[in-house]
Order: C-alpha cells, then sequence, then structure tokens
C-alpha cells in the first residue's frame, strides 16, 4: 500500500484548513445538495466532500458511507489533493498503489474512485469531491468535465466558509478564525510543552489618516500593516486583524525573548516604510505582549485580554511604538 506523500504548501494548508473552523462540524445543505446530485449523476453508492486534516481525511458531506472519517495514510483523498486535476483509479484491486488498501480489501470495498481536489484562495487544495464505486468503472471525457464543474461548485462554498473567517481588506484572519487557528495552535504548545506569545497591536493616530486623508488611504496604511506582518513573522505564526485597527499574532514555539527580537525587526521594517513612503504620515502602534502559561490562561480569549490590557496601558503611557522612540507623530502635514 503507498501512503500518500504530503503537500509542499502542508503547514500553510492546515493553516488555512482549520482556520475555516469547518472541521467537525454539523452536516450542511449546500454541501449534502452536491454530494447528492453527484451520486445521482454518475449512479455511485457513493460520494463525499472529504477534508484531509494532519492525520485523518473527515468527510464534511457523505452520502453512502457509514463513517465521518479515515485515517490519511490509507486515504485515496490524500493522493488527490497532491494532483492539479482529477485524480482517478479506474480499478483499485488492479492498482499495485492500492491493491493491498484496507478501503479496497474491506469494506467499502472501493474498486472505482474520482477525486476532484478543492482549491481556496491562496491556492491551498484542502480536500476533494469524489466519486466511489464498488465496481470497476470507466470515466469519459465529459464525465471528468461534469465533476470539475461539481467541484467548482464545491470550491464556491468553500469560499463562502472563508470569507467568514478572513478579513477581506488584509487577507489576514479575522477575529473568528485568529480564535479558532489560535486556540488550535496553543492546544498543540501545550501538548509538546513549547512556548507561546501573545502580541495584541492597535494603531496610534488610525483616525487622523482617515480624517486628513480619506478612507482608502486609512485601508491603504491598514494593507501595508498587514503585509509588513506576514513578511515579518515566521509562517508557523498566527496573525490576524481582529477589526479596525485592531490586529493580533501568536508565536508558536517562541520565548518572551523571541519574541522581542522579532518585534524589534518589525520595529525596522515598519520605520523602514515609514522613512521611504513619503505618504504625509506615518503608521503608529502599541502592542501588548503576554507568554502563554496553562496555569493562568484557560482558552485564546484569555491570552488576547491580558495582551489588550497591556496594549491599552502602553498607548496610556504616550509610547506610540513600542520599541523605538524616533516614530514621528506628525498627521495632515503639508507633503508640498
Amino acid at each position: 500500500m503507498q501512503v500518500p506523500a504530503k503537500p509542499k504548501d502542508e503547514a500553510t494548508r492546515l493553516d488555512t484548513l482549520r482556520a475555516l473552523n469547518i472541521l467537525d462540524t454539523s452536516p450542511e445543505e449546500r454541501f449534502d445538495r452536491l454530494t447528492r446530485l453527484a451520486k445521482r449523476l454518475f449512479g455511485v453508492p457513493i460520494a463525499l466532500v472529504s477534508l484531509v486534516d494532519e492525520d485523518r481525511q473527515w468527510f464534511k458531506s457523505c452520502q453512502g458511507l457509514n463513517a465521518s472519517e479515515t485515517s490519511r495514510d490509507i486515504s485515496f483523498c490524500g493522493h488527490a489533493i497532491l494532483e492539479d486535476d482529477i485524480f482517478l483509479i479506474p480499478n483499485a484491486a488492479a492498482d499495485e498503489r492500492f491493491h493491498d488498501n484496507p478501503l479496497v480489501t474491506n469494506e467499502p470495498h472501493i474498486r472505482f474512485y474520482a477525486g476532484c481536489p478543492l482549491r481556496v484562495s491562496n491556492g491551498s487544495k484542502l480536500g476533494t469531491l469524489c466519486l466511489i464505486d464498488r465496481e470497476p468503472r470507466d470515466f469519459d471525457e465529459d464525465d471528468l468535465a461534469l465533476l470539475r464543474d461539481l467541484a467548482r461548485m464545491a470550491e464556491q462554498e468553500l469560499a463562502a466558509v472563508q470569507l467568514a473567517t478572513m478579513d477581506e481588506l488584509t487577507m489576514l484572519s479575522n477575529r473568528r478564525g485568529f480564535e479558532a487557528l489560535s486556540q488550535h495552535a496553543l492546544g498543540l504548545c501545550k501538548r509538546i510543552e513549547k512556548p507561546a506569545t501573545m502580541l495584541f497591536f492597535d494603531l496610534n493616530l488610525f483616525k487622523q489618516i482617515n480624517d486628513c486623508y480619506g478612507h482608502a488611504e486609512g485601508d491603504r496604511a491598514l494593507t501595508k500593516f498587514a503585509q509588513i506582518l506576514k513578511e515579518t513573522f515566521r509562517e508557523s505564526d498566527v496573525l490576524g486583524r481582529l477589526g479596525g485597527d485592531e490586529f493580533a499574532v501568536l508565536l508558536t514555539n517562541a520565548s518572551l525573548e523571541t519574541s522581542d527580537k522579532i518585534l524589534g525587526r518589525f520595529s525596522q521594517d515598519v520605520e523602514k516604510y515609514n522613512r521611504e513612503s513619503q505618504r504625509g504620515y506615518d503608521i503608529l502602534y502599541s502592542v501588548g505582549t503576554v507568554q502563554y502559561f496553562s496555569s493562568r490562561h484557560d482558552n485564546v480569549s484569555d491570552l488576547m485580554a491580558e495582551a489588550d490590557t497591556l496594549m491599552y496601558e502602553q498607548k496610556k503611557q504616550s509610547r506610540p511604538n513600542p520599541v523605538s522612540s524616533e516614530s514621528s507623530s506628525i498627521l495632515c502635514q503639508s507633503t508640498g
């Protein structure tokens, strides 16, 4: 039996999947409608919307199968997300990669499999819309085209879910997505006994940017701040725009010392942008930093609340940039 390999973007793919907060949720008609339609149109006994998690494939919608998940190691969909187009197995019993797979030798006795990868906006393939038959069969070009069309409909439904967890302006996680992803990351850090640190950012004098330069320029400042966050922090860190001019970052496997070093680089990057942008204003911010302790923080909300409090204490001390004392707060100035 051939175990499926991991995609090159596995870390990003898993972060994207978990940020959707869709795993282990109740059935939804919008997905069930698609699998019922696929089952009927193709005359197969089983049709699934399968999402490939770290160690399992979980079925968001399942027609014709009495299971909610299987191990990723034996999954056909784990192979399908490695492809750019439909992954097709006409007869699994005659395929050396799958002939001794437990899903072939035992229930549901898979013979035919066709899985179309489901992509989201960042290009990650989160799972598949797949068809399964207990008898070998062939697929012609019309069949392939129809399955692709149904998969695009499933992708549209996933995009709708993603919009509920993503901030459209900055393309960071919104509060809902950030909390869901951070809670998972905290659980992992606790289990493997690794440190984590929460950073809570608030832009200073942001209202003046909107008032003096217009809301389009305010959006530009928010987008640029988010871009610098993404460029400075690590791929393993969780980033989010919580609303308005508030942002947060959860650094995993990071002590306060490590967090301070990264914050120093971030401050330098923001200052560099301020020097070079010539926008007539500087991007300024306050930040609260809290290290995670399982004995003190029951969940990510507790951690965020403490970091938020520290951020406002810093803001009240009139130190807009916590790392550098050279940031200018001149706004509404003439740019000549």
